[in-house]
Order: C-alpha cells, then sequence, then structure tokens
C-alpha cells in the first residue's frame, strides 16, 4: 500500500494514525534502523490491516498494485491477498472481498496491458475452517484469474497439519499449490509442503539446503523456490544480504526465482531484487535472466498465454 493512500483512508474513515508520511512509515515499513527480526517483520501487516475499511479502499488498494508494478517493467504479476485480512476490519463477507479483488484486477490489468493472476492466501495461525472457505470460493473462480491457493503465516509456531486435506483438494479442483515454508521454519517444513500440501512452488524456502534429503526432493521434482532477498534479510533469515544462500541453492540444481514478497513494507520493487541478486549476491546476469525467464515457465498461466509469455521474455532478454 502506498503512504499516501494510507493516510487519504486515515482522513476518510477515522483511522488514527501518524500525520506525517515519515512516522507512518516505521508503522508499515521496514526502516534502516528496525531490529531485522520476524516479529518486527509480521508487525507491520498488523497497523496495514486496520485500514481495509470499504469496497473503494479495497479497489484501490489492488489497483495500486497492479499499477506499481506495471511502473516496474513487469509483464505477468502474480498477485497474493488474503480474503481473511481484507475481511477483518469491517467483517465484509468473503465472496465481497473475492469479487472486488478480481474485479479491479482485471480492469487494472486491462487498462496497463499486462496479466495479473491471482492467489488467496491462507494463514497458519488462523482456523482450517476459514481455509477451507477461502479454497471453495477461489476454485470457484479459477475462470476469472484466480489461479492459486497460498498457506502463509508464522511456520515458527503453527503447523500444517490441519490444512493437509483442504490443499489436497484444491489440487483436485484445479488450483495451483504455492506454499510459505523454509523461512523461519527448517527444511522439515518443505518436505512437508512437498509430500502432504500438495505444493507445486514454494515461498522462499531458502533454508532447504539444510537438509540433503530435502534440497534432493525438491531438485528431483523440479520444484520452484520463490525467493526473495530483501524480506529474508529484513525479517532476519539471514544475516546480511551477501550471506543470503540464493547463489548456493542455484548451485545445487534447484530452481529459483527472484520475487519482492511485499514491495511496499520492504520499500523496494522488483528491479531492486534483480539489482541485489547481481550486485549483492554476485549472481551473473546470464543467471539472473534464466532465472527471469523460469519464472514465466512456471507461472500459473494457462498452458496457451504461458507459451506466449515465455516467447516474449525469451525474446526480450535476447536467450
Amino acid at each position: 500500500m502506498r503512504l499516501t493512500t494510507m493516510l487519504d483512508i486515515a482522513r476518510q474513515h477515522g483511522v488514527t494514525v501518524p500525520v506525517s508520511m515519515f512516522n507512518l512509515s516505521g508503522l508499515v515499513q521496514v526502516q534502516d534502523q528496525d531490529p531485522m527480526t520476524f516479529s518486527n517483520f509480521l508487525d507491520k501487516f498488523k497497523t496495514l490491516r486496520l485500514f481495509y475499511r470499504s469496497p473503494d479502499v479495497i479497489d484501490r488498494v489492488t489497483r495500486e498494485a497492479v499499477e506499481d508494478a506495471a511502473f516496474d517493467n513487469i509483464r505477468y504479476l502474480e498477485l497474493r491477498f488474503t480474503p481473511v485480512a481484507l475481511s477483518r476490519a469491517e467483517g465484509f463477507p468473503l465472496h465481497d472481498v473475492m469479487d472486488w479483488v478480481i474485479t479491479s484486477a482485471q480492469n487494472a490489468a486491462k487498462k496497463y496491458r499486462m496479466k495479473v493472476g491471482l492467489i488467496a492466501s491462507v494463514n497458519r495461525h488462523e482456523s482450517p475452517e476459514l481455509a477451507e472457505q477461502v479454497a471453495w470460493l477461489a476454485a470457484e473462480h479459477i475462470k476469472d484469474g484466480l489461479v492459486g491457493l497460498d498457506l502463509a503465516g508464522n511456520e515458527a509456531e503453527f503447523k500444517s497439519d490441519a490444512f493437509h486435506g483442504i490443499f489436497k483438494e484444491a489440487r483436485q479442483s484445479g488450483l495451483h499449490v504455492t506454499i510459505h515454508a523454509g523461512e523461519w521454519g527448517g527444511a522439515g517444513n518443505v518436505r512437508d509442503a512437498l509430500e502432504n500440501l500438495n505444493a507445486e512452488r514454494i515461498g522462499h524456502g531458502v533454508r532447504v539446503l539444510e537438509d540433503e534429503y530435502v534440497t534432493a526432493l525438491a531438485r528431483e521434482r523440479g520444484t520452484v523456490f520463490e525467493v526473495c532477498v530483501t524480506s529474508n534479510y529484513q525479517s532476519g533469515v539471514v544475516k546480511s544480504l551477501p550471506e543470503h544462500p540464493l547463489p548456493r541453492m542455484m548451485a545445487a540444481g534447484l530452481n529459483v526465482t527472484v520475487n519482492t514478497d511485499d514491495p511496499s513494507v520492504s520499500r523496494i520493487t522488483l528491479t531492486h531484487e534483480y539489482q541485489h541478486t547481481c550486485e549483492e549476491l554476485k549472481v551473473p546476469l546470464e543467471k539472473l535472466k534464466q532465472s527471469i525467464l523460469l519464472a514465466a515457465q512456471t507461472s500459473f498461466l494457462n498452458e496457451i498465454e504461458k507459451v506466449t509469455l515465455v516467447e516474449s521474455i525469451t525474446q526480450e532478454l535476447k536467450l
């Protein structure tokens, strides 16, 4: 969410926040002087959840997320959203929230001539009953650009056992599955995501290298890791950017793509992440290009649209 948008929402809906963007930034964005811990990182989202006060707000936030991606030269965006989080401040029905996000994303994608796929996310610390509702609604909207289901949240303290059946059914319904794992929890969570949650892709997964068996399993299955370099530093997963395991994951033969996690919270763009990958992590430009192509090849687009995207990316990157 843009800081200017948050201030507008606060004025219109009586949300009590600091009057300056500088002070508001400290509440919702990671600062250089902040402790780089997962608790500090997650605290930013607690404040963000206060702002979803009307259908117009949800429409605006969705539209601006797509706009910001377009301004960063992104051709295809897979945008995660958490219907429960968007609904909570005002008690909106989940099906309404889903419809508002879909409509706004479709309109913005058309305006900027880009593709947008939506991934509905559920949290480990919330009830399986809520997750089941979200999964059912997501499956109902596959035809509207809802491409996947994600399990996110605090993996260090909450297991996934209660969600196994939900994600199995999600895959059977035609939804793709990506799972946050191996970020604040160890390689065992990556194994759980692969064997019990039917994950095609892993959000983060940077601790996979802690276990040789899980590394081999992911390599054998061709699992894709959605790595978010700056986020992993800001949330305390790695101690510094140069220590990030992304190059070692590539060297181990794992499929790795470069992603933003949350651009606003981390104060970054995908362009920044590409730059960090090359300059801080010393990944050669040609390897980064292959990673970008891999992201297109393993997107959750339908096969016809995927072929078109892959051809376009291949030509632009001169691969």
